[in-house]
C-alpha cells in the first residue's frame, strides 16, 4: 500500500460499503483507509431495501456517511416516481445526499422508461431538499445531458456525474450546468486514454474521487476487492494528470467535496 503524508485528507466520495464484499473486515478496511489519509467515506445508496442497513453501517462508523437512492439497474422493480418517499428518508444527521440514480444503457436495458421516471423522482427529491444527487451515467451521454439541461432551467439542483466514463461534450455541459465529475480508479488502467484527458481538462474545482469500492480497483491492485485505501492510487495519478502537486489536488478535491456535501460537517479538514 503506498503511503502518503499525514497532512493530506481525503474523501472517498462514492463506495458501496453496505455490500457484502465487506461484512467481515469492515474494521480493518477502515484502518487501511486511516493510514493513506482517507479520513471520510460516502457510502452508496443502490435500492431502499437495504438503506437500513446503510444507516446501521454510517451510525456506527463516525467516518462513515450515507445516501438514499435507488440505482437505474433496480429501477425495474424498486423505481420510484414519488420524490417523497426519498425525502423522507433525509433527517438522520449521517445522509447527506440523494442516489445513486440515473440511466444505464449498458446492457441495452427495455427498462428506458422506468429508469428515466426513477431518475427524474431522484431529480426532484435533490431539487426539494437541496442535497447533492449522485447521478449514474453509463453509455447515456446523450439523453443525460439532455436531462440535465431541460431539469437545471426548471429548477436547479446540485449534482455530481460519479465513476465518470462518458465523452468530453457530457463532461463540458456537466460542468456548465454547475455539475461535478469524479474519478475512479478506471483512469489508472491501460486503456483510458481518453478518459484521462478529459480528466485533465475538468476545472480543478468541480473535480472529486472516488473508489466505488468493491469494483473497479485501480492499478496496480487491479483485479482484487477495491476498498477506500486504494483511493490512494487513483489520486496519485490524478495529479500527474493534472500536473499539480498533491497537497494542491488534495485541498480541491476534499474542499469540493466539503461544499458539494455541506451537511456533513466538516471541522477536520
Amino acid at each position: 500500500m503506498a503511503n502518503i503524508e499525514n497532512d493530506i485528507r481525503l474523501v472517498d466520495s462514492h463506495c458501496h460499503l453496505d455490500f457484502e464484499d465487506f461484512d467481515d473486515d469492515l474494521p480493518l478496511i477502515l484502518d487501511r483507509a486511516f493510514k493513506v489519509g482517507v479520513f471520510r467515506m460516502l457510502t452508496i445508496s443502490t435500492s431502499l431495501i437495504g438503506f437500513s442497513k446503510l444507516i446501521a453501517i454510517a451510525s456506527e462508523h463516525e467516518a462513515i456517511y450515507c445516501t438514499v437512492g435507488i440505482h437505474p439497474h433496480n429501477a425495474q422493480n424498486e423505481g420510484i416516481n414519488d420524490p417523497q418517499k426519498l425525502i423522507e428518508l433525509l433527517d438522520h444527521r449521517k445522509v447527506i445526499g440523494i442516489g445513486e440514480s440515473g440511466l444505464d444503457f449498458h446492457y441495452n436495458t427495455p427498462e428506458v422508461n422506468k429508469q428515466t421516471e426513477n431518475f427524474l423522482a431522484h431529480i426532484q427529491a435533490s431539487r426539494i431538499s437541496g442535497l447533492p444527487l449522485i447521478i449514474h451515467s453509463r453509455d447515456a451521454d446523450n439523453e443525460m445531458g439532455a436531462i440535465l439541461e431541460k431539469e437545471q432551467k426548471q429548477g436547479e439542483f446540485p449534482f455530481i456525474l460519479h465513476c465518470f466514463t462518458g465523452g468530453p461534450k457530457l463532461a463540458t455541459r456537466a460542468v456548465e450546468l454547475g455539475g461535478f465529475i469524479s474519478f475512479s480508479g478506471i483512469i489508472t488502467f491501460r486503456n483510458a486514454s481518453e478518459l484521462r484527458a478529459i480528466a485533465s481538462n475538468v476545472p480543478s474545482e468541480r473535480l472529486l474521487i472516488e473508489t466505488d469500492a468493491p469494483y473497479l480497483a485501480p492499478v496496480p491492485v487491479r483485479g482484487k476487492r477495491n476498498e477506500p485505501a486504494n483511493l490512494i492510487y487513483t489520486f496519485k495519478e490524478l495529479a500527474r494528470i493534472k500536473k499539480c502537486s498533491e497537497e494542491e489536488l488534495a485541498f480541491f478535491t476534499t474542499n469540493n467535496f466539503f461544499r458539494l456535501f455541506s451537511k456533513m460537517p466538516n471541522q477536520d479538514v
